[in-house]
C-alpha cells in the first residue's frame, strides 16, 4: 500500500501527543528545559541539513523569494487562524494554545528531508523504511511538544498524512517525467532550504527569536523551480 507509511507517520504524531498529554503534570521547569533541548537538537539538525547544499545561492533565492510570497498570502497568519478555529471549537490548553502546537508540530513534522525522501520511496520504490524510522523520531517529539505546547500538537498529524501521501502518489508517476539527476539536486538543494527553516524553529522553540517560519515554506516550491531552470540551462549548453 503506498501510504502506508505516511498513514503510520501520522498515527506516530498522534500517540505521541496523547502519551504527552497524559505527561501533562512535569514541572514547568522541566518543561522548559526539555523545549531548550529539543529546540538546541532541532537547530543541529538544521545545519546539518543547510550543510548538504551543493549551490547555497539557490538556498538563499529560494527562501528570499518563498518569503516575500509567504508574507503576501500571509501563510503565518492563516495557519494560526486555522489553529484559532479549532481551539474555539474544542477549548484552549493549559500546556499552551491549540494554534501553537498545531503551528510548531506542522513545521517540525513537515519540513525536512526524510519526509519528502521517505514518501519518495514509498512511491517509487514501495519501501517505507525511511518514514517507519521518522516515525520513531516524531513520535518522541510530539511527546515532548504536547508537555509544553498542548493538544494542538495532535492535528499536525492531518498535514503529515497529506503532505507525504501526496508525494507517495505523485511518485509513483514521477520517474516518468522527472530524469534522476534533475531528482537528486532537488532533494539536495530542498534539505538544504528545509534545513535553514529548521533552524529558525529551533530558534523560535529556545525563545531567541520570533520567526514567521511557515511564510518561508513556499521556498521549497521556489528551490524545485530553480534547480528546474538551472537544470534546463546545463542541459541545452
Amino acid at each position: 500500500m503506498i501510504l502506508i507509511g505516511a498513514l503510520v507517520n501520522g498515527i506516530g504524531v498522534s500517540i505521541g501527543t496523547l502519551l504527552g498529554s497524559l505527561l501533562r503534570r512535569i514541572p514547568d521547569s522541566m518543561k522548559h528545559t526539555v523545549m531548550n533541548v529539543m529546540g538546541l537538537a532541532i537547530i543541529v539538525m538544521g545545519v546539518q541539513m543547510g550543510f548538504k547544499s551543493e549551490n547555497f545561492l539557490i538556498v538563499i533565492l529560494s527562501l528570499a523569494i518563498g518569503a516575500v510570497i509567504g508574507e503576501l498570502f500571509a501563510l503565518e497568519d492563516k495557519l494560526t487562524n486555522i489553529g484559532g478555529w479549532l481551539e474555539k471549537k474544542i477549548g484552549s490548553s493549559k500546556e499552551g494554545s491549540i494554534s501553537q502546537g498545531f503551528i510548531t508540530g506542522t513545521l517540525v513534522f513537515v519540513v525536512g528531508a526524510m519526509g519528502i525522501i521517505g514518501a519518495l520511496d514509498s512511491g517509487i520504490r514501495g519501501n517505507h523504511d525511511v518514514l517507519y524510522t521518522k516515525t520513531i523520531i516524531d513520535t518522541f517529539v510530539a511527546l515532548i511538544l504536547t508537555t509544553t505546547l498542548g493538544i494542538g500538537v495532535l492535528f499536525s498529524a492531518i498535514p503529515v498524512i497529506l503532505y507525504e501521501g501526496s508525494i507517495a502518489i505523485f511518485a509513483t508517476q514521477i520517474e516518468r517525467f522527472i530524469p534522476q539527476v534533475l531528482m537528486n539536486s532537488f532533494i539536495t538543494e530542498m534539505t538544504a532550504t528545509g534545513g535553514i527553516m529548521i533552524i529558525a524553529i529551533g530558534l523560535n522553540l529556545v525563545g531567541i527569536t520570533k520567526i514567521k517560519v511557515a511564510n518561508l515554506l513556499p521556498g521549497i516550491v521556489v528551490t524545485a523551480l530553480l534547480v528546474s531552470i538551472i537544470y534546463g540551462f546545463k542541459s541545452h549548453f
